[in-house]
């Protein structure tokens, strides 16, 4: 935290002078505007690479495993059950579920009936526990 507190302020007194010398350039007629201000995207186009770089690598350091999708066609999970499921693990009620995937309760309470019995459970939490086991959840 301290390092990137030390770089931005390194940068915004880099920009600072920068301007002041463009304000010195204008003054003294040695310097068109456009070269100032060309000057200063050059410095903002840097501060955005930097940025993207550092963003890059925060994200490549957590690895993500991929999602077993053999595994959800050997269970026997169709599309509909496989949402409802992923719903589930979320903390969805029933009736948040039918609301999110524009279905009626039942047909909610059926999908999730037969997510109990492909995963052999008995419960919610059970049923997410197994699938966060046999790789078929997004983490999130």
């Amino acid at each position: 935290m301290k390092k990137t507190i030390f770089i931005f302020g390194v940068l915004i007194i880099a920009l600072l002078a920068l301007l002041q010398l463009s304000q010195y350039s204008l003054i003294s007629k040695n310097t068109s505007i456009e070269y100032i201000i060309g000057g200063i995207a050059i410095v903002f186009f840097f501060v955005g690479l930097y940025i993207n770089k550092r963003k890059n690598t925060a994200q490549s350091v957590v690895p993500t495993p991929e999602i077993d999708t053999k595994k959800i066609e050997d269970l026997g999970l169709s599309k509909r059950e496989y949402e409802v499921l992923c719903k589930l693990a979320k903390g969805h009620s029933n009736k948040e579920i039918a609301s999110l995937l524009f279905v009626s309760e039942s047909t909610i309470k059926t999908h999730v009936s037969n997510v109990y019995t492909k995963l052999d459970v008995k419960r919610r939490t059970q049923a997410i526990q197994k699938a966060k086991a046999l790789n078929i959840l997004p983490n999130s």
